[in-house]
């Protein structure tokens, strides 16, 4: 088993013993090197597995304190798929791209046609990972007068799992999001991508 797997296998051990009661909220997680002896593996990878639990918010702590129960997440609603994020958020990978098949379809190019690319990491006030979003345009990035979205789910990838500190191939919410100009035209597209656990998706609209 790779390093990479063995402290993500650890990670989602620890957090189904907290989940069956083993650990409360505010219990303080015996130490590295013990739990490194419990595990068998090498205290760097239960470093890993500690800093991928405080970035999903399962545990709090600090390098010399230790680490502890966290209190659960909050669970956030998203209503408007379109609204600017109102925290800090991070550019996380931005280069040109060619348009797949999919994006060409989405955006009305040809296949192959260059596009420009951006994914923006989302988080939330405490500073923990809440959404990707991954957006593609064609030439210089234009102003729109509408959007439409598609709501469905897709397993995470590994770029993508790393970032939100999940397990790769967890189901997450997958929002298709394409920006509209005043002629229906599309000009921009994206995809939201929101961990399950944490979001509840709100939809609604005027009569």
């Amino acid at each position: 088993m790779s390093a990479d797997a063995r402290y993500r296998r650890i990670a989602a051990d620890i957090r189904a013993r907290i989940e069956s009661g083993e650990w409360q909220v505010g219990d303080w997680l015996p130490s590295r090197t013990a739990m490194a002896a419990e595990y068998d593996v090498n205290p760097q990878t239960m470093r890993l597995a500690h800093a991928l639990l405080r970035r999903t918010g399962i545990l709090e702590g600090e390098k010399r304190k230790g680490v502890y129960v966290a209190h659960p997440p909050a669970m956030r609603t998203l209503t408007d798929a379109d609204a600017d994020w109102p925290h800090s958020s991070e550019t996380i990978d931005t280069h040109p791209c060619r348009a797949s098949d999919e994006l060409a379809e989405r955006l009305g190019v040809q296949v192959g046609a260059v596009l420009q690319h951006e994914t923006m990491e989302c988080l939330d006030p405490g500073g923990r990972s809440a959404m990707l979003v991954t957006s593609w345009w064609r030439g210089r990035r234009q102003s729109h007068a509408s959007f439409v979205v598609e709501l469905g789910a897709a397993p995470l990838d590994e770029a993508q799992a790393n970032a939100l500190g999940l397990l790769v191939d967890t189901l997450a919410y997958r929002l298709v999001r394409t920006r509209l100009d005043r002629e229906g035209r599309p000009v921009e597209t994206a995809d939201l991508v929101l961990p399950m656990d944490r979001w509840l998706i709100r939809l609604g609209g005027t009569a």
